[in-house]
């Protein structure tokens, strides 16, 4: 399984991004998809997550408001709409998944076992 993460780009404050998630591979079946962002210096923060069934999504409390993620099952791609972005989300997004193990604890860069190469989102002032 490989994941090819896309969207980001260079936009201003106040501006919206879709950031696309696509797995590939014969099969693909995971617990849980999610987004996590790293700045540089700084550790990998989570952002969202999606469960791969069920929906259920989770969202840290620093985007909450302004970024939602979503799945399209039958495209094996989650995305991560970005509103109102500011400067400090400016950062490396990856995006990740939960494939063969899952312990029910999505916001845990420990919790996936597949990661995509990033894409970077510049958010100017």
């Amino acid at each position: 399984v490989q994941l090819q993460a896309s969207g980001g780009g260079l936009v201003q404050a106040g501006d919206s991004l879709r950031l696309s998630c696509a797995a590939s591979g014969r099969s693909f079946s995971s617990y849980a998809m999610a987004w996590f962002r790293q700045a540089p210096g700084k550790e990998r923060d989570f952002v969202a997550a999606i469960a791969w069934s069920a929906g259920d999504t989770y969202v840290s409390d620093s985007v909450k408001g302004r970024f939602t993620i979503s799945r399209d099952l039958a495209k094996r791609t989650w995305y991560l709409q970005m509103n109102s972005l500011k400067a400090e989300d400016t950062a490396v997004y990856l995006c990740a998944a939960a494939v063969g193990r899952y312990s029910g604890s999505p916001y845990s860069p420990r919790e996936y076992d597949t990661w995509g190469q990033g894409t970077q989102v510049t958010v100017s002032s």
